[in-house]
């Protein structure tokens, strides 16, 4: 579950910001921390899970999912702090 929060909070901010008139696109940067710490989170919840999938009522491939989604979810957010401090970078040496 932490792993899809990582994943869609950026995306949906982003979509978000471009039907609302209030919302900009560096509001968005906002969740920014969110989806980074759901996404460490997960990793470290999924971390106990490594030998205790046979006991626990997980299943190996929700875990495994689970994964992938923290991975994608830390990929995502670090790739957006990149673009909002290259923004930020650019407009101050522009001015």
């Amino acid at each position: 579950m932490l792993g899809a929060v990582g994943v869609v909070a950026v995306p949906a901010a982003i979509a978000y910001s471009r039907t609302s008139s209030t919302f900009s696109l560096l509001d968005a940067a906002w969740l920014i921390p969110l989806a980074a710490l759901a996404s460490v989170a997960a990793l470290l919840v999924l971390r106990g899970t490594g030998g205790h999938v046979r006991v626990s009522l997980a299943r190996p491939r929700s875990v495994r999912i689970g994964r992938i989604l923290a991975v994608a979810g830390i990929c995502i957010a670090l790739s957006a702090s990149i673009a909002v401090g290259v923004f930020e970078l650019l407009v101050r040496l522009e001015g």
